[in-house]
């Protein structure tokens, strides 16, 4: 898949997805260690946050091939999914620096 309007939408929302399900990861922690109530925010958290963090460092990869991001943008990138909330940051910023536009999209071959 190569459209480049595609592949951004995908990458926006993989991004907001991540940082929601990074939301919901640390209020179940916070529920869990020290509230002391219960663990079932971090059981249906973990494993939801643990799937879309995978997924947001494979697509933020093909975005960076599709869109020809330099080694460092696809680097911060992908570090952006460490901290909490950081891939909206870097959603944001690589659509404002236009790294998202899709003149910049090169096709991927195969």
């Amino acid at each position: 898949m190569n459209d480049p309007i595609l592949v951004a939408r995908i990458f926006r929302v993989v991004a907001i997805a991540e940082a929601g399900s990074w939301t919901g990861l640390l209020i179940g922690m916070f529920v869990k260690w020290v509230l002391g109530t219960s663990e079932l925010g971090v059981q249906v958290f973990g494993p939801i946050h643990g799937a879309l963090f995978v997924a947001y460092a494979l697509v933020t990869l093909w975005t960076a091939r599709l869109f020809r991001w330099d080694l460092r943008t696809a680097a911060v990138g992908l570090l952006a999914s460490i901290p909490p909330l950081t891939t909206i940051w870097f959603e944001r910023h690589v659509t404002r620096s236009g790294r998202l536009d899709a003149a910049r999209a090169q096709p991927v071959a195969g």
